[in-house]
Formats: C-alpha cells, structure tokens, sequence
C-alpha cells in the first residue's frame, strides 16, 4: 500500500504533485504519418518549383499520398463497407481527383493539411485521456504488505485484497482504501477530499488511497478491492463519461450521412451542369473537386465532443465526475436548484448535543443513549452514525440487535434485549397531541436542532438533539446558484422545518420545504419539470436517491453519499467541496457556448467557401486551406477548457 520511494517527507512541506501523464506526439501513428507526408511534401515542392524532372519529384508527391492518404482512405472503405460515406474518404478522392487533372501539388497540399488536422484531433484526443490516466498516478504501483508472521513484502497495490495489513511508512503515498490500525499520523487528503491542511489520522480512522502521509507510521487494514478505491472509481466514471456522446453530437452525427451524400450529389451536379453547358473537362473538375473539400462537415462533427470531453476532464481533475458527456452538456441547462440539507448544507457529520429521558423511563442520559445507539447500529443514515460515534466516545456498552429495520424518511427499529426499540422522526413516530415528549421535541427543534425520538414497545422513552455543522462554503454557494439560475435554491429536507428553516436563514434560502419523505421530494421536482423548469438536485442519502433520479440532472456528494446516491446521481463531488457545483455549472455553460461558437465557425466557413466556389473562382489551395483551417480553429478551441485556468475562471464566474 505504499510506493517504494521511502524517503521521509521534510516537517511541514506538502509532497510535490506525481508528474502529469503526458502522451508523446510521436507515439501518436497520426502523428508519425502526418510528419512524413509533411516532410517528404517539403522535400517536393522546391523541386517541383524549380522545374526539375518529373522522376525527382514525382516520386516524392506520390509518397505524399501514400503516407498521408492511406490511413484515412482505409478507414473510409471499411466505412463504406459498411454502407457509411466516410468524409475521410471523400477528401482522399478529392486528392486523387485533384492529381488526375494535373493539379499534383494541390492535391498533396490537400494530403497534408489534412493528415495533419488528423494528427492534431488525434493529439487532443490524448491529452483529454491523459487528464484521465493522470488520476493513477495518485496510488502508488507497490505496497509493503504485512505478512501473518510478521514479516513484509513488496507487492503490486493492485494485488492488494480486502482484510490484507500494509504499513505505510513516513512521507509514502497510501496505495488502497482502508482503515488505522494502529500508528499516528497527519495525512495530505487533498486530492481526494480537497482539505485544504493534512489531517490526523490515528487508529479506527478511514484512509484513502492516493493521499499522501506525512511523519507518522500507520500499520492499514485493506477495506475496499483496488478496483473500487475513490481514484479508481474517479478514473472509471471519467472514462465512462467520455465514451458517451452528447445530443448535440448525437443529432450532428445523425443527420451527417445525409449531408455527406447531399454533399457527393451536389458535386456530381457541379461537375456535370457546367460540363454539359460547354465548361473544359479540366475546369468542371476542378471546381466539383474544390466544392467537395470545402462543403465537407469536418469542422462540424468536431464542434461538439471537444469542449464538452475537456470539460469533463478538467471537472475530474478538481473532483467533479459527470458521468457522461450528455450530462456534462445538461448541467449547463438547469434553472432550478433543489438542496439537500444533511450531508450536503452540512458536513454530514452531526453530533449528538441533547439526551432527553423521559420521567418514568427509567433511562438515564447513558441509558438513552446506549438503547439508541443499539437499534441504529446497522444504520448508514447520518443521524445514525452520530447515535453510534456518541455512544463510542463516551465507552458505552451497546446492546445486539436483531431485526434491524429502515424506512427513509422515518427511521429504524430493531429488537434490543427482548424490546422493540424505534428511533427516528417525531412527525412520523409520535401521534398527535401535547405531554412530555412533545415539550422535549419542541424544546430541541426550537434551538434549531435535529429532534430525534426513541420509542420502546411503541411508548417514547427519550428524545435525543442532534445538531450538524454548516459547511464554510453553503452561504456562497447559494449565492453563486442564485445568480446562476436567476432564483434562489429550494431547500428539500426530511428534517422538521423549525431546524430546516433555522439552517436556511443562515445561507439565504428562503424556499424551504421540510418534513418531506422520498416521494415528495420526487413529486416536487416533477411538479418544476410539469412548470418546464430543469431542475438540478443535489443530495447524498439514500432518501435523495428517487429525486437525483427524477430530476433534469443530479449530483451526489460523495464522502458521505450513500452507494445509492452515489449510483443514481449523474455527477458526484468526489472532495466533497459543495462550492464545485456552481463551478462545474459554469464550466458547463461554458463548454456550451464553445460549441455554438464552433458551429457558427465551421457553418460560416463552409457557406464562404462554397459560395465563393459556385459564384467565382475559388482556388483549390485556398479552399483547402480554409476548409481545414476550420477545422483546427474548432478543435483548439474546444480545448482550452483543459486549460487550469479554465476551472479556476469559472469558479470566479469569468467566462472563459
């Protein structure tokens, strides 16, 4: 779980960032290919210009073909095998096409303007996956493995299995997820939860892997498999995400094939209607060739997918996962945002601050305490694990349960000692009416706490105040929603209203609807689609899981989102930064106008260029040119939001 570097960290320096993957140009065959026909092309022309032999430099443009030509020309004939008329193909015909009629130098101008605009997208195809791979280089390739008698060794952090014991030495990157087991320590989490100052990390304490440990020595317990570590899921979901395509793309792509053989129908006709109103063969030619060239969609396929896969990149890197490129492209639609209280407002960690027996219970505080923490043992819900963790930290002997049950939105309950023992919401657990219990509830809720009531053979016993801090980030980043979508956020809650409405007056929502169960939360976010609204939801229980899956588009926060939420949702904020989804947002937007910004580009391009060669006389250089000058121009422009600045601008509100 550790790398092999062991080389102590100095005090208080924060390790140096693993280089960045970056792919060699020339390990590209796009690349290798394009600089070969681009050399033997310049290698040509001087020869060609200074009137030398035809055998000089014949050879030599014919090689241009061959070397520039023959890639794309056999990827369109296996498409045309296929019945699919790949533009590829029709620029090596309008290559060819050019060189039959004698123009041999234009048609090898066309071969290598064009090998390398395919060098070029395929170079910004790797460095987008490289912004993915990059996220490896976070876990070490080793861990020192701890052996059952005592000994050690190295062995690949991919062969690492749940239940193995790695020691992680002073200043080594951590190579799984997992949990202390003895030792002390500070840990850099900054890559996985975006602390910004390491944290200390002791014995019953979680761990991740890729994060980095400073002067201590922890012996870990190997928790989760390699392959579901946080980084591995990072890469995973960003992979995912980039092999899927987005509307846009998608309607591009669908109505392509349709252009492409208007395209070789309008070239048949330029070529024939001036060649039957008397036009020389030679000239009729060359037109339907330059028409061809420059009314091919190029640019246009490549409008879409770059700024939107840069985007999902660049989201990655800051610990925002868009799981596909149509989502990436939706979360730049919403104008309506629904919040989740606990988990995401708050840091999802609450703390127990009120036990409340009641008289004639016979429970003490500890008491109390002990018989919830028992039934909600099993519970993964927020509210749960702070009954547990307050029980632990004050030593409480807790009680086995049996039975253990959960309805979101309600609560649990479990057979403890012989009783049924219920905990969860007093609107759902307690009937109507005044008496003890509803003046403790009131007394809690009023101190803008979480009242949490325990029932005991279906009599309450106690309530318990539970309250849970904001996050630094909520009150800007309502702000930052607000002024994105023009409304304020609406706050969507299963907690009661005294407590939600005390929590919302502090970041400035004042939409709030408490006391909801899944299915209201679902029926209020179908109620703003029924209003044509695009509502974002941002949650991460397993209560906010129906509604992340009914929504326009939803977001998980995933230090403690459930495996529900984090499934269901079609983003997740890895580092738990709440303050990242006005960001990806606008990361968004802006993605989204790069692609209307690419499609005007290439449509005007296209327009020009055709009309300048139906109305005039266009050369075939410069129509090469400019037909594939667009296309560069489209591709590059898409990238810069790869850029670091591109995320850093955004998150200020600046358009990139």
């Amino acid at each position: 779980m550790t790398s092999t570097l062991t080389t102590p960290a100095p005090p208080g320096a924060r390790p140096a960032a693993p280089p960045r993957r970056r792919t060699r140009i020339l390990a590209l065959p796009e690349a290798r290919w394009a600089l070969a026909a681009l050399v033997l092309f310049l290698t040509a022309l001087p020869l060609y210009l200074l009137g030398a032999p035809a055998w000089l430099w014949g050879p030599l443009f014919a090689a241009v073909y061959a070397t520039g030509g023959w890639e794309p020309g056999w990827e369109g004939c296996k498409a045309l095998r296929e019945k699919t008329l790949d533009v590829d193909l029709l620029m090596v015909v309008a290559a060819l096409g050019a060189a039959a009629i004698g123009q041999v130098l234009d048609g090898a101008l066309l071969i290598v303007i064009f090998a390398t605009s395919g060098a070029l997208e395929a170079v910004a195809t790797a460095r987008t996956a490289d912004s993915v791979r990059g996220l490896l280089d976070l876990a070490p390739a080793t861990a020192t493995r701890l052996l059952p008698g005592g000994g050690e060794e190295t062995v690949p952090a991919g062969e690492l299995a749940v239940g193995d014991t790695v020691l992680v030495r002073p200043g080594e990157r951590i190579g799984a997820d997992g949990r202390v087991l003895a030792g002390e320590s500070e840990v850099d989490q900054a890559t996985i939860t975006g602390e910004p100052l390491p944290v200390a990390r002791g014995a019953g304490d979680e761990v991740f892997a890729g994060t980095v440990n400073g002067t201590g020595a922890l012996t870990v317990r190997v928790e989760r498999d390699p392959s579901e570590t946080v980084i591995a899921r990072i890469v995973k979901m960003v992979e995912e995400a980039s092999e899927t395509k987005a509307p846009t793309q998608l309607f591009i792509e669908k109505i392509e094939q349709r252009y492409s053989i208007g395209m070789v129908i309008a070239t048949l006709a330029v070529f024939a209607v001036p060649l039957a109103l008397g036009d020389e063969l030679r000239s009729a030619l060359l037109r339907a060739m330059t028409f061809m060239i420059v009314a091919s969609p190029c640019a246009v396929v490549l409008s879409t997918m770059p700024p939107l896969l840069s985007a999902i990149a660049n989201a990655g890197r800051h610990g925002v996962l868009a799981k596909s490129a149509v989502v990436m492209e939706r979360l730049g639609q919403i104008d309506t945002v629904a919040l989740d209280k606990t988990g995401t407002l708050t840091e999802g960690a609450p703390r127990v601050t009120d036990l409340r027996p009641l008289p004639g219970s016979g429970l003490t505080d500890d008491g109390l305490l002990a018989l919830a923490a028992a039934a909600e043992h099993p519970s993964e819900h927020p509210l749960g694990r702070a009954v547990t963790e307050a029980a632990r930290e004050r030593r409480l002997a807790v009680a086995d349960a049996a039975g253990f049950a959960s309805a979101p939105g309600r609560g649990v309950s479990a057979t403890v000692g012989g009783h049924t023992v219920q905990v969860g919401s007093p609107d759902r657990l307690l009937p109507g009416g005044a008496g003890p219990v509803r003046d403790a509830v009131r007394e809690v809720e009023d101190a803008g706490r979480t009242a949490v009531v325990v029932l005991r053979d279906g009599s309450p016993v106690g309530v318990l105040g539970i309250a849970d801090r904001l996050r630094p980030d909520a009150a800007a980043t309502v702000a930052a929603l607000t002024e994105l979508t023009g409304r304020p956020p609406v706050l969507l809650t299963g907690d009661n209203e005294r407590a939600a409405k005390h929590l919302a007056a502090q970041v400035g929502i004042t939409d709030v609807r408490a006391g909801l169960l899944p299915q209201d939360k679902v029926a209020a976010v179908r109620e703003w689609e029924g209003q044509g609204r695009r509502v974002l939801v941002v949650g991460d229980g397993v209560n906010d899981a129906p509604a992340l899956a009914a929504a326009h588009c939803g977001i998980a926060m995933g230090k403690a989102g459930s495996d529900l939420a984090l499934e269901t949702a079609d983003a997740v904020v890895v580092r738990d930064e709440l303050a990242t989804v006005p960001a990806v947002v606008r990361l968004s937007r802006t993605a989204r106008r790069l692609v209307v910004q690419n499609l005007a580009v290439a449509g005007t391009f296209i327009a020009v260029l055709v009309a300048w060669d139906l109305f005039g006389t266009l050369p075939l250089p410069l129509g090469v040119a400019g037909h594939e000058g667009s296309t560069v121009v489209v591709g590059l422009n898409g990238l810069r939001l790869l850029r670091e600045a591109a995320w850093k601008n955004t998150s200020e509100g600046d358009a990139v």
